[in-house]
């Protein structure tokens, strides 16, 4: 009998156990896709989160608590995504969510984050037309993106074209991303015949029948250049295509979206010199604030022994965006003397943070987005990019693009 309720009174102890322990640690979740056609992109950032909670520990953790990282893998699967949320919001009780890269991942968990009034941070470029209480943008809306980029493009600088190739991934990003830049380009004087818009699905990796339709419709008279919003890993194929077929930068240059210094890791760049990309980060920028980025980067992937980055580290820009976001929503946490939702939401207004760009972002105080400013780069045979033009300074982000009439009148900040 005796032997019996201490193994009861055991059984209950353990049962405990769990919880006395996530009461002595802050959960904070990563959904991030480590395999599937996104992990080629995404795996980057959940060790990103990783290396910014490592760094915070080490100052002593957030209230007297040390982060506990809840990593799980929605495998590229966007309903997962929903139910990998779900997992860590209610059964692992996370404070905080830093995850998604596509669009179509950061719209299956929405609902999600708002019916439990739960915290996302999105860290990379979007379509913008989304404005939610609860999700802070950490990446760029299509104002700190997309338009400057074809703004560049149509300038004598970026080649002065007048003809577009608008090719992506099959999905919302690049979709609604598409149909901004039409009517962009239409505000510009660009007629649609001199438009091409053409979409490959996730994981595509055959590339050559549209490589020779841009070739013959560049071919037509006007100088054209391609915006590509490619996403995963389909850009390898892509740009290994544009170098079987000879598709120079000074021919028709492409600007991407998407690709950045992860994704050209396992592609040849000397033939893809001059291309472009934009985002609001390289890792070529020259500042402290970057070198001291890279160092910390590189000295966590060797300790941990990442793969490709132990060798080899690079850094990019959704990794910057994660970067600001954890240390943003810690400087949140701080000041609310809390990690409940409504009151770090609150502290989040205004936040700054010294960023590896050299620029100081600044949270905006009502529409969850960051002011960053824009860099244009060209592709290095190295795999590194050239900044070949930048904005004076931050730029607001539009969420609701003014190009799309329909937008007209809505308000710059998320419902209560």
């Amino acid at each position: 009998m005796l032997r019996r309720s201490a193994l009861a009174l055991a059984a209950a102890a353990s049962l405990f156990a769990p919880a006395a322990f996530a009461a002595d640690t802050i959960k904070v979740g990563v959904l991030h896709s480590l395999s599937g056609t996104m992990a080629i992109s995404e795996t980057v950032l959940k060790d990103t989160v990783l290396m910014a909670i490592d760094e915070i520990n080490a100052k002593g953790g957030l209230l007297g608590k040390k982060l506990e990282p809840v990593v799980v893998d929605p495998a590229s699967n966007w309903p997962l995504f929903a139910e990998k949320a779900k997992q860590l919001i209610s059964q692992d009780k996370v404070a905080v969510v830093f995850g998604c890269w596509t669009s179509v991942s950061r719209k299956s968990v929405l609902p999600v984050f708002e019916q439990t009034n739960s915290l996302l941070f999105y860290p990379v470029q979007y379509e913008g037309e989304e404005l939610s209480k609860n999700v802070f943008y950490t990446g760029a809306a299509p104002n700190q993106q997309a338009i400057p980029a074809v703004e560049y493009l149509m300038s004598k600088d970026g080649g002065a074209a007048k003809r577009f190739v608008l090719l992506g991934t099959d999905y919302v990003y690049p979709r609604t991303t598409n149909k901004i830049l039409r009517a962009f380009l239409h505000s510009k004087g660009i007629k649609d015949e001199d438009i091409m818009e053409e979409y490959t699905p996730f994981g595509h990796s055959d590339y050559q029948s549209i490589i020779a339709k841009i070739k013959k419709f560049s071919a037509e008279g006007k100088k054209t250049a391609v915006v590509s919003t490619i996403n995963g890993d389909s850009n390898v194929p892509f740009y290994k295509e544009l170098g079987n077929q000879g598709l120079k930068a000074t021919d028709v240059p492409v600007v991407a979206f998407s690709v950045g210094e992860e994704e050209l890791r396992g592609v040849d760049a000397k033939p893809l010199v001059g291309h472009l990309a934009a985002w609001n980060y390289f890792m070529s920028i020259k500042n402290p604030a970057n070198d001291a980025f890279i160092k910390k980067w590189s000295d966590y992937a060797k300790a941990k022994g990442i793969a490709g980055h132990k060798d080899k580290p690079l850094t990019n820009d959704p990794m910057e965006a994660t970067y600001i976001g954890i240390n943003m929503w810690a400087q949140a946490v701080k000041k609310a003397g809390s990690t409940d939702t409504d009151k770090v939401i609150a502290a989040m207004a205004g936040q700054t943070f010294t960023a590896p760009s050299g620029i100081t972002s600044k949270m905006d105080e009502k529409n969850h987005h960051l002011h960053k400013s824009v860099f244009i780069g060209e592709v290095k045979a190295d795999g590194q990019f050239n900044v070949v033009w930048k904005t004076p300074g931050p730029v607001k982000a539009q969420p609701w693009s003014p190009y799309i009439p329909e937008n007209k009148g809505k308000k710059d900040e998320p419902a209560k």
